[in-house]
């Protein structure tokens, strides 16, 4: 055999086939856009007691269509702490703004700081908004899980739902196995800017002024180990599933999805695992001059609550949801 023939012949048989081309890059295109129509952001301005204002996010996904999503526990305590850190602020104003205005002022204001445990880096506001979930939100019931990062939120008092969908999830979690590649949507990187200090009041508020989005980002992997724990009763499960890329700040409560949109569970965490390739003090050139530099790498994966531990929890709260 020539040469050239050889050649040809390799380039033949190494030649992608055009099905799987199109596979890989429409593997979750559609299913994007179908996890979309009940996906979720949660906008969050905190303002500490120095004065900074910083905007935040997380995620929520509808199950039904009758306002009830589901979110991690952590954000979940979030969003319930707004009142009581509210509050705790509302009443050092009211006691601030009685002290007399004398020589004491510096050291009374000092001993009410004290008091409503006030200092430079802590949160003194905090203030959520839901993005597209309900046309108005009259109360929002928070479930927690006992021991797994779960809340049911369910809104009440409204007309109409938003969600143009709800989540399937899995029915057959034997499909969840190494390798297969799941997407998870959420909302990091926020971007809205439809917030402002209002100095009179002394308060932090939406505004109908500015950009009030974030764009949604997907971000995918494949499954790399479950994460095992105990349940309420003391027993062992499977309560997890590692990802080999890892879960984005904002995209806590996000849904863990297959390209067909089923929903195999929920970013939670992200877990850093240490590579091992230390390296200190390592003499390099950069921009022409000689350098040291000492890296400590870690893979960063996500961990996300396994769908069968979400399936269980809306039925022991008699949440209807469906599967697919």
């Amino acid at each position: 055999m020539s040469c050239v023939s050889q050649t040809f012949l390799f380039l033949y048989c190494v030649r992608p086939r055009p099905d799987l081309q199109k596979n890989r890059v429409t593997m979750f295109v559609n299913a994007i856009e179908e996890v979309s129509r009940f996906t979720r952001a949660i906008h969050t301005i905190s303002r500490s007691y120095s004065g900074l204002i910083s905007p935040g996010s997380a995620t929520l996904f509808f199950v039904n269509n009758e306002g009830v999503a589901i979110t991690c526990k952590h954000v979940a305590e979030l969003i319930l702490a707004a009142d009581q850190v509210n509050t705790n602020y509302a009443h050092f104003k009211n006691e601030k703004n009685r002290l007399p205005q004398d020589n004491n002022y510096k050291r009374n204001l000092l001993s009410l700081e004290l008091k409503y445990k006030l200092k430079a880096g802590n949160t003194v506001q905090l203030k959520n908004n839901f993005i597209d979930c309900v046309d108005r939100i009259n109360n929002l019931e928070c479930i927690a899980h006992p021991t797994l990062d779960i809340a049911i939120l369910k809104f009440t008092g409204f007309n109409k739902v938003l969600n143009t969908s709800y989540a399937r999830f899995l029915k057959d979690p034997t499909k969840i196995k190494q390798g297969r590649s799941l997407c998870r949507l959420g909302y990091p990187f926020p971007e809205f800017n439809n917030f402002r200090y209002h100095e009179t009041a002394d308060d932090i508020e939406w505004t109908p002024e500015g950009n009030n989005n974030s764009p949604s980002f997907p971000i995918d992997g494949i499954v790399t180990r479950f994460v095992g724990g105990t349940n309420e009763y003391g027993d062992q499960q499977i309560t997890g599933i590692e990802l080999s890329t890892p879960g984005l700040r904002g995209q806590s409560g996000g849904p863990l999805f297959d390209s067909e949109g089923l929903i195999y569970g929920m970013q939670s965490i992200t877990g850093h695992l240490h590579l091992g390739f230390d390296i200190q003090n390592m003499e390099i050139v950069q921009d022409g001059k000689k350098t040291s530099v000492s890296n400590h790498p870690f893979l960063h994966v996500g961990r996300c609550v396994h769908v069968d531990r979400i399936k269980e929890f809306l039925t022991q709260n008699h949440i209807k949801f469906y599967e697919g």
